[in-house]
C-alpha cells in the first residue's frame, strides 16, 4: 500500500506540472490569458505566427495618410497578412487614436503601426500594447521619446523643414523675409521639427520681429485660409510664408491670391503628393519637400510580417528619404523639377 501510494502521488505531482506547462503557452506561441512570458527572438520558443497588422493615422481623410493606409494595405495583402486601419476623426484626435489602439490590442494584433496625433498622448495605450508582445512601430511621426516604440520609419522632418527654409531664404535673394508661419499640431513631433527646421534653414530664431504672425492649423486647408485672411489683416506686408504640409499651403495661397499677393509671396511647405506637385508646377507654392509615404507604410508592414515569422524586431529611427521639388531651382540646394516630382510622387 505505501509504495502504490507513492507512486500515485508521483503520477499526480507530473499531472499538475503537465497541466502548468499547458496553460502557460498555447500550441501556435501565443501567451495564454493570464501568463505575462513571451518568447524571445531567436530562441527556441519562438514559433511563426500570422501577422495580423493594425494601423492607426492621424485621419482617414487627408490624402497622405490615405496614400500610406492603402499603401500597406496592398503590402499586406502580397505577403498574405491580415491588415486593418483605423484612426482619429481629426488631425489633433489624440483620444481617438487611444481608443483604436486598445481595440486592436483585443482584435490580437501581432503588430500596430501608428503615426501618433500626440508624440506623448497615445504613450500609455502603447505600453498596454508592447506588455503583450505588440509589435509597435511609428510610421511618418516620432513618439517622444523615441523608445516608446520598438522602431520609427519616418521622413527626417527637422531635415525637410530646413531644406524648405533654406529654398525660401535662397528665393528671397537679398530681401529680409517678412514671414508668416502656417504650424499643425501642438505637442506632435511633425510639428516641432518642421518648424525648428525651417526656421535653422532661413536663419531665423523663433522670437524674430521677422516673424510677422503664426497660427497652428492642425494641417486642414479651411483651417489654413481662415487664419492666414486673420494675419493678412494684421500685417500684409509679407514676402514669405511657412508651411507645414500641402493642404495648408494650398489655404493660405487661396487667401493670398483674394489678397492679390500670391505673385510675390514665397510660399514653401511638404509633403509632395501628386497634387502638391501640380500645385507648384502651377505656381500655387514656390517649392515642397517630397516625402515618400508608400515606402514608410511598406517597411512597417514587412517588419511586421517578420516579427511574427521569427520574432525579429526592427529598432531605432529609419530615414525614408526626402526631396526638394521646385521648377525654380537655387544656386547650393539639390532639387528636382515637378516633372520628376509626378512620376515619382508618394512613392
Amino acid at each position: 500500500m505505501q509504495a502504490c501510494s507513492r507512486w500515485a502521488i508521483a503520477i499526480m505531482a507530473m499531472g499538475v506540472v503537465s497541466a502548468g506547462c499547458t496553460k502557460e503557452r498555447t500550441t501556435d506561441g501565443d501567451t495564454a490569458a493570464g501568463s505575462s512570458s513571451a518568447p524571445q527572438a531567436g530562441s527556441a520558443e519562438t514559433k511563426e505566427r500570422h501577422a495580423k497588422i493594425g494601423l492607426v493615422t492621424k485621419t482617414d481623410s487627408n490624402p497622405y495618410f490615405v496614400t500610406l493606409r492603402e499603401a500597406g494595405k496592398a503590402e499586406a495583402a502580397k505577403l498574405g497578412a491580415d491588415f486593418s486601419a483605423l484612426a482619429g476623426k481629426f488631425d489633433g484626435d489624440n483620444d481617438g487614436q487611444v481608443t483604436a489602439i486598445e481595440n486592436l490590442i483585443q482584435q490580437g494584433v501581432t503588430t500596430i503601426l501608428i503615426t501618433p496625433n500626440s508624440s506623448t498622448g497615445v504613450l500609455g495605450a502603447l505600453k498596454k500594447a508592447r506588455d503583450k508582445q505588440v509589435l509597435v512601430l511609428a510610421l511618418d511621426t516620432e513618439t517622444d521619446p523615441a523608445n516608446a516604440v520598438d522602431a520609427t520609419f519616418a521622413t527626417d522632418n527637422t531635415g525637410a523643414g530646413q531644406n524648405q527654409g533654406a529654398y525660401v531664404k535662397a528665393a528671397l535673394g537679398s530681401a529680409q523675409p517678412a514671414l508668416i508661419m502656417l504650424d499643425g499640431t501642438p505637442g506632435s513631433s511633425v510639428d516641432t521639427q518642421r518648424h525648428t527646421g525651417f526656421l535653422k534653414g532661413i536663419g531665423l530664431a523663433d522670437a524674430d520681429p521677422h516673424i510677422r504672425g503664426r497660427q497652428s492649423v492642425n494641417g486642414d486647408q479651411n483651417k489654413a485660409q481662415q487664419s492666414m485672411e486673420n494675419l493678412l489683416q494684421r500685417s500684409a506686408k509679407i514676402n514669405a510664408v511657412y508651411t507645414l504640409n500641402e493642404p495648408t499651403a494650398r489655404g493660405a495661397h487661396v487667401a493670398l491670391k483674394a489678397k492679390g499677393l500670391a505673385e510675390s509671396v514665397v510660399v514653401g511647405s511638404i509633403d509632395g503628393g501628386c497634387q502638391g506637385v501640380q500645385d507648384v508646377k502651377d505656381g500655387k507654392y514656390a517649392v515642397t519637400v517630397m516625402q515618400f509615404p508608400k515606402k514608410m507604410a511598406e517597411l512597417g508592414v514587412d517588419a511586421a510580417v517578420e516579427y511574427a515569422k521569427s520574432g525579429k524586431k526592427p529598432s531605432g529611427f529609419q530615414d525614408t528619404g526626402s526631396a526638394v521639388i521646385t521648377d525654380k531651382p537655387m544656386a547650393g540646394i539639390e532639387s528636382k523639377d515637378t516633372t520628376w516630382g509626378l512620376a515619382n510622387c508618394w512613392q
